[in-house]
C-alpha cells in the first residue's frame, strides 16, 4: 500500500553517495565509446588527451555543481538547481529531460550494452537480457533506500577493483598495439577537427554521471558538505581510472581491431587474456554495467518524486511504498527505460542523450555565476573552487560541442529540440492545471525552497 512521502531520514551516507556518483560515472561509455572515436581519430596522444579533457571538463562541472548543491537543499538535480535560477518552467523542462534522457535513456543504453556484452556467454538474444537487467533492477530499488545504498556501494566497489586488475593485467600481459602516444604535429591538428569535438559529446556522456549525488541529496546526511565531497572525489577517481582504461585499450588492441565496434572492453580483453579470457572478461563488463543501472535507478526516481511533490498535476507519482521507497516513481523510470530498449538504435540514443544533457549541465553550470550575483548573501558551505574560470571553462567547452554537434549531427540535434519541445509541452499545462488549482486553492506555492 502507498503512503504519501514522509519526512526524509537521510539515510545515505558519503559511502553511498560517492559509489552513486562512481557508478553513474563509469557506465556504457568508456566500454563502447572508443570504437566510434577511433573512426577518424588515429592519433594515440589525441585519444588520451581527449579523456584526459573530458576528465577535466567534467571536473569543473562537479566543482560547479557542488557550490549548487550546498546553496540549493534537497533532491531533484537541475530541477531544483534551474528553477531557483532561472524560473520555474526553465526546472521544469530541464527535470523532465533528467527524467527521459540523463536517467531513462541512459539505463537504457547501458542495458543495451549488458545484452550486447553477456548475452552471448549466456544464450540469451541481447535486447531480452537488457530489459530482463531493467525488470530486475527495478524490483531492488523498490525496497527500502538503505538497502539500495548498500547494493550500491557493494557492487561500485567491485567495479572500481576489477578495472584497476585489468589495468594491472593489460601492463603485464605483453600484448603491445604498436600505437605511439607521442605528440605529433598531427596530434593538435586532430585536436581542433571537428571529429573531436564529436567524440567530446561521447566522452562527456561517459563522465555525465558526475552530478550523481545532487540528485537525492535530501536523503544524504550532512548533504551540504558530503554531497559536494562525493561530486569532486568520485569525479578525480574516475577521470584515473578512464584514462588508465583507455590507454591499456589503446597499447594492447591496434585500432584496426576497435573501429566501430561497440564490445570494446571484450575486444581488448580478449588480447591480453586470449579468447576464453575474452568472453570471461566480457561477463564481467556486463556485471560491472549493472552497477551503473541500479545506481542510475536509485538516482532517477528522486527527481521524478521532487517535481511530483512539486507539481500537483504529478503529485501522485511523489508517494512511497511501506518499505520507504518511491514507488511509482522508480516504476515510471523502469517504464521510460524499457521503452527506450525497444527502439533497437544504440547510437542514436547515445548520441542524442549526450547533446541534450550538455546542454542543461551548461545551463546549471553557468548558474553558478547568475547565482552569485542575484544572491550573493546566500549561504554557501562549499564554494566552486577556481570560481568564476571553473565554471567558464566548463561553458566554453560544452558550448562548442553543441555548436559542432548541431552542424555535423542535425539529426541528434533535432531529436533533443523535439525533447525540449515535449518538456515545454509538459510545462505548460503543468502551468495551466497550477491556474485552475489557484482559482480554488489561493494557499497554493510554487517550487519549494
Amino acid at each position: 500500500m502507498s503512503t504519501p512521502s514522509p519526512t526524509p531520514v537521510r539515510p545515505l551516507g558519503f559511502a553511498a553517495a560517492l559509489a552513486t556518483v562512481v557508478a553513474n560515472i563509469v557506465g556504457t561509455g568508456v566500454f563502447v565509446t572508443l570504437g566510434l572515436q577511433v573512426q577518424q581519430i588515429t592519433d594515440g596522444f589525441t585519444l588520451l588527451a581527449l579523456w584526459g579533457i573530458g576528465g577535466l571538463i567534467a571536473m569543473a562541472g562537479a566543482l560547479s555543481y557542488g557550490e549548487l548543491a550546498a546553496a540549493i537543499r534537497g533532491s531533484g538535480g537541475e530541477y531544483r538547481f534551474l528553477s531557483r535560477i532561472y524560473s520555474r518552467g526553465i526546472g521544469t523542462i530541464a527535470g523532465w529531460v533528467s527524467i527521459a534522457v540523463g536517467f531513462a535513456a541512459s539505463v537504457a543504453v547501458a542495458a543495451m550494452a549488458i545484452g550486447e556484452y553477456a548475452g552471448p556467454l549466456v544464450g540469451i538474444p541481447a535486447e531480452p537480457l537488457g530489459l530482463l537487467v531493467i525488470v530486475a533492477v527495478t524490483g531492488v530499488h523498490l525496497l527500502a533506500p538503505a538497502t539500495g545504498g548498500r547494493v550500491q556501494v557493494a557492487v561500485t566497489t567491485l567495479k572500481v577493483l576489477l578495472i584497476l586488475a585489468f589495468i594491472v593485467a593489460g601492463l603485464t600481459s605483453g600484448a603491445e598495439s604498436g600505437l605511439s602516444f607521442t605528440p605529433s604535429s598531427d596530434s593538435l591538428v586532430q585536436i581542433a577537427s571537428g571529429p573531436f569535438a564529436i567524440s567530446l559529446i561521447f566522452v562527456s556522456y561517459a563522465y555525465s554521471g558526475f552530478n550523481a549525488a545532487a540528485y537525492f541529496q535530501g536523503e544524504v546526511a550532512d548533504a551540504e558538505r558530503t554531497v559536494p565531497r562525493s561530486l569532486v572525489v568520485g569525479t578525480m577517481l574516475v577521470t584515473l581510472l578512464y584514462v588508465g582504461l583507455i590507454w591499456i585499450f589503446l597499447r594492447t588492441t591496434p585500432i584496426a581491431y576497435l573501429n566501430g565496434q561497440s564490445e570494446v572492453g571484450a575486444i581488448a580483453a580478449g588480447q591480453i587474456f586470449g579468447e576464453q579470457g575474452g568472453r570471461i572478461m566480457s561477463g564481467v563488463i556486463a556485471l560491472l554495467l549493472v552497477s551503473t543501472v541500479s545506481a542510475m535507478t536509485l538516482a532517477g526516481p528522486r527527481v521524478i518524486e521532487v517535481m511530483a511533490e512539486d507539481l500537483p498535476p504529478l503529485r501522485a507519482l511523489a508517494q512511497r511504498n511501506a518499505a520507504g521507497a518511491p514507488s511509482r516513481a522508480v516504476l515510471l523510470q523502469g517504464a521510460l527505460a524499457v521503452a527506450f530498449v525497444l527502439t533497437r538504435s544504440f547510437e542514436g540514443v547515445l548520441t542524442y542523450a549526450g547533446f541534450t544533457l550538455t546542454l542543461f549541465a551548461l545551463l546549471a553550470v553557468l548558474g553558478v555565476i547568475v547565482l552569485r550575483y542575484r544572491e550573493p548573501d546566500l549561504p554557501r558551505p562549499y564554494r566552486t573552487w577556481g570560481y568564476p574560470w571553473t565554471p567558464l571553462f566548463f561553458g566554453a567547452f560544452s558550448l562548442w560541442t553543441v555548436v559542432v554537434v548541431i552542424r555535423d549531427r542535425p539529426m541528434e540535434a533535432i531529436g533533443g529540440a523535439v525533447t525540449l519541445g515535449i518538456g515545454a509541452l509538459v510545462t505548460w499545462l503543468v502551468e495551466e492545471s497550477r491556474t485552475e488549482q489557484r482559482k480554488t486553492d489561493p494557499g497554493e506555492s510554487g517550487v519549494r525552497r
